[in-house]
């Protein structure tokens, strides 16, 4: 038999209305009582109505995740699992769960967010990506509904972040390629609307700079995708160049392991060897390909924690607390599983 809020109170002698203020930790409640009712909901097992809770409290306890890319992604880029699992692990440790939507266009990203805030269903929203002019941050600032961002907003002002120094990494990354050997370097970027991608490109074309090295337009790829096809794309273009006089680089700096992934594969299926290639967020591409490379580890189970630790401190009105947290990324040996 099922042991309900009625049984609690008669057993502790207050009325159903303080044990449900006790067990939402009521100031109102005075320490003596608490102790009694508390002592009395541990010796009858009683587990409160999480739903019938979230409804006089108004709190679902519950964030939402917001994931900007499509299903055959998600299920290959481990980035997003991998940060999905540091979300869970805060939100699992002060009782919240955790629900997410997934779409790849901004106005789809717009549309779970009005949902997501007009049903009340979440209390709190965490954003994959940021974006120029991002909808999804606008919306929710208007609103003054609690989130925050796996990613650097424009403005960042009132907004709730987590990131890596991309610019760094980036710089970090072709600065060890060019003290290596390597002079004609490509880059691969991604989608020129988020701000990573922007951050990644400035990186390399500092590092470019600053050794004296030429930009070559034939091999440097803006606007692109984090997927390995984009990567495939652009490297069977760069061969494609070559039978026509254009230089293949002896190193190539990509946004993603997945455009990584792509490039070798390309470089497979063409028979070309002998490029190095880096690439971003380390996971475990060397269970598909057979050759090592350079990746930049983004530590991304560390950026979905901070990212909900913001959220969960903001929803509970906590005080004192950073408004964002800095990642620091490091360089990783990715070698193959023979």
């Amino acid at each position: 038999m099922n042991v309900t809020i009625n049984d609690v109170a008669k057993a502790a002698g207050v009325s159903t209305s303080t044990v449900s203020r006790v067990i939402s930790d009521s100031p109102r409640i005075s320490e003596e009582t608490k102790q009694r009712v508390r002592k009395v909901i541990k010796e009858l097992n009683y587990h409160p109505n999480a739903i019938a809770r979230s409804l006089a409290n108004k709190s679902s306890k519950t964030i939402g995740l917001i994931l900007n890319t499509e299903a055959e992604t998600l299920v290959r880029n481990p980035f997003f699992i991998q940060a999905m699992t540091g979300i869970s692990q805060y939100a699992q440790e002060n009782s919240y769960n955790v629900m997410f939507a997934y779409n790849k266009s901004e106005d789809g990203d717009l549309d779970i967010a009005v949902r997501y805030v007009n049903s009340r269903s979440v209390d709190g929203i965490i954003l994959f990506t940021s974006r120029t002019n991002d909808k999804c941050i606008g919306f929710l600032t208007r609103n003054n509904f609690p989130f925050s961002v796996i990613g650097r907003p424009d403005q960042t002002e009132g907004v709730l972040w987590v990131d890596n120094d991309n610019f760094k990494a980036t710089n970090q990354v072709t600065n060890y390629l060019i003290m290596k050997g390597h002079s004609r370097i490509s880059f691969l970027g991604g989608p020129q609307d988020h701000n990573v991608s922007r951050d990644r490109w400035e990186g390399y074309k500092k590092a470019m700079t600053v050794h004296g090295y030429s930009i070559d337009k034939s091999i440097t790829f803006q606007d692109g995708s984090f997927s390995e096809e984009f990567g495939s794309e652009c490297m069977l273009n760069m061969i494609s160049a070559k039978e026509k006089g254009t230089p293949l680089p002896t190193a190539i700096v990509t946004s993603d392991d997945m455009q990584a992934l792509g490039v070798l594969k390309a470089m497979r299926k063409m028979n070309v060897s002998g490029i190095a290639v880096t690439g971003f967020n380390n996971v475990p591409i060397s269970l598909y390909q057979n050759e090592s490379f350079t990746s930049v580890d983004v530590n991304a189970s560390k950026l979905g924690f901070f990212a909900a630790k913001l959220l969960i401190g903001k929803i509970e009105g906590r005080k004192n607390l950073p408004t964002h947290y800095i990642v620091p990324t490091n360089l990783v040996e990715v070698k193959p599983f023979y």
